[in-house]
C-alpha cells in the first residue's frame, strides 16, 4: 500500500493501540506507575513523568507531522518554551521576534534575563534586521511566525540558511499555522506549539509540544522534561489527539471563514487597518503563499476610537470575549489588556498594540452569523 497522506495520518491518531480488545478509539491509561514484568524487565514504561502510552502516541504521532526525529509533550505551551531556554547558559544571547505573545515575553524578561541570558528583540519579518543583530555570543534565534497579535511574517528558510551559516539553533513557533506550515522541513532545528489552540480546537485541554529535527537535540530536551516533569497528562493527552482527527477539517473551514471576514472588515467605515496575512496587500502574503499550504484563522484589526471597544467586547455574543484562539467557538481578544498586558507599554505603542487593536479567532460557525455578529457589535458601538 502507498504511504498514507497526512490527513489519513491525523485521523488514525491513536487506532489500534489495544491490541488485546481491538478498541478503535485509544484507551485512557490513566496511572502513574507501571509494573515490571520481572527484574530487569519492562513493558517500556516505568513512570509517567518518563513515558505514558497516550503520551507517546500523540508524540509520535506528531513527530510524523512536521516531519521530525521525534517530540516531546508538554503540560502547557509555555512549560515548552521553558524546556528549550534550558539549552542555554548565563552568557548567551538569543534573537527573538519583537513582538512575541505576552507570555512568552513574561516569560523570557522576567525569568531569564535575570539568570544572564540576553535577548536581543528583532523585526524577524525582515531578514536584514535579523542579520544586523547577530553576533558571537548568539546562540539561537526564536521566531514567532505568523506574531501574535501583529500577523507579521518571518522568512524562515532564509532566516535558517542564516544560523546555519554560523552554526546557531532556529526555534519556530507555529502555533497559528499548525499543518499549513512545516518549518522543520524549510530548515529550522526545533518547532514548538502551544497545543491549546488550534492543535487541540475545542478550548478545552493546555498542552504544548515540541518537534526536534534531530535525535541528539532531542534527548537533551528530553533530558530537561524528564527531569522538570512539566509533562502532559494521559487524559490530556488523549483529547489532544482526538483534536488532531478533525484538524484538517477544522483549519480549511476556518480559514475560509476567516478569509471572508477580513474582507468584510476592510470595507468597514470605523475599521482602520486589518491585519490578517491572507489578504493580498498584507506584507507577507507572498511569502506566507510560498512557503505555507494556508494563511491560518486569527486576524486582528483597529478601530476609529478606542472609546468604542468597550462597547463592541460588551456587544458580540457569536464571538466570545475571551483570551486564547484556535477554537471551533470565534473569540475576541483586547491584546493590550489582556495577552499583552505584561509588556512595557511604551513598546506595546511602538509595535503597534494599541488600545484600539482587537484580534479574532475566527471558529468553524456560520460565516454570515459571525459577519452580522460583529456588524451589529459595531455599528452600535
Amino acid at each position: 500500500m502507498k504511504e498514507w497522506s497526512k490527513e489519513t495520518i491525523l485521523a488514525h491518531a491513536g487506532t489500534c493501540w489495544d491490541e488485546k480488545t481491538g478498541a478503535v478509539s485509544m484507551p485512557v491509561y490513566q496511572t502513574a506507575t507501571f509494573s515490571h514484568p520481572g527484574l530487569g524487565k519492562s513493558t517500556g514504561y516505568d513512570y509517567s513523568r518518563s513515558g505514558n502510552p497516550n503520551r507517546t502516541a500523540l508524540e509520535e504521532i506528531m513527530a510524523v507531522m512536521d516531519n521530525g526525529a521525534r517530540a516531546l509533550a508538554f503540560s502547557s505551551g509555555m512549560a515548552a518554551i521553558d524546556c528549550f531556554m534550558k539549552l542555554f547558559r548565563p552568557g548567551d544571547t538569543l534573537i527573538v521576534t519583537e513582538d512575541p505573545y505576552g507570555g512568552t515575553f513574561r516569560l523570557l524578561e522576567k525569568v531569564y534575563t535575570p539568570m544572564g541570558i540576553k535577548i536581543i528583540y528583532v523585526d524577524t519579518s525582515s531578514n536584514n534586521e535579523v542579520e544586523k543583530a547577530f553576533n558571537p555570543d548568539v546562540r539561537a534565534i526564536f521566531v514567532e511566525t505568523p506574531t501574535n497579535p501583529l500577523l507579521r511574517i518571518a522568512d524562515i528558510p532564509g532566516i535558517a540558511r542564516m544560523a546555519k551559516k554560523r552554526g546557531i539553533l532556529t526555534i519556530v513557533d507555529n502555533t497559528f499555522l499548525p499543518y499549513w506550515q512545516h518549518p522543520l522541513e524549510l530548515g529550522a532545528d526545533i518547532v514548538i506549539y502551544s497545543a491549546t489552540k488550534f492543535l487541540s480546537g475545542h478550548n478545552d485541554v493546555l498542552a504544548g509540544i515540541i518537534v526536534a529535527a534531530d535525535n541528539t537535540l532531542v534527548e537533551k530536551l528530553y533530558f530537561y522534561q524528564n527531569s522538570t516533569g512539566a509533562v502532559l497528562g494521559p487524559w490530556d493527552s488523549w483529547l489532544i489527539m482526538r483534536g488532531l482527527k478533525t484538524l484538517p477539517l477544522r483549519l480549511e473551514r476556518q480559514e475560509k471563514n476567516a478569509l471572508e471576514i477580513a474582507h468584510w472588515l476592510t470595507g468597514h467605515s470605523k475599521v482602520t487597518k486589518v491585519f490578517y496575512p491572507g489578504l493580498p496587500d498584507h506584507p507577507g502574503h507572498a511569502l506566507l503563499k510560498k512557503q505555507s499550504g494556508g494563511f491560518g484563522a486569527v486576524i486582528s484589526f483597529e478601530v476609529d476610537d478606542p472609546g468604542i471597544v468597550p462597547v463592541i467586547l460588551s456587544r458580540v455574543k457569536g464571538f466570545l470575549f475571551a483570551e486564547s484562539l484556535g477554537g471551533v467557538e470565534s473569540l475576541i481578544t483586547f491584546p493590550a489588556v489582556q495577552t499583552h498586558s505584561d509588556v512595557d507599554p511604551e513598546i506595546r505603542l511602538r509595535l503597534g498594540i494599541n488600545d484600539r487593536l482587537l484580534r479574532l479567532s475566527v471558529g468553524v460557525e456560520a460565516v454570515n452569523d459571525l459577519t452580522d455578529d460583529l456588524a451589529q457589535a459595531i455599528d452600535n458601538a
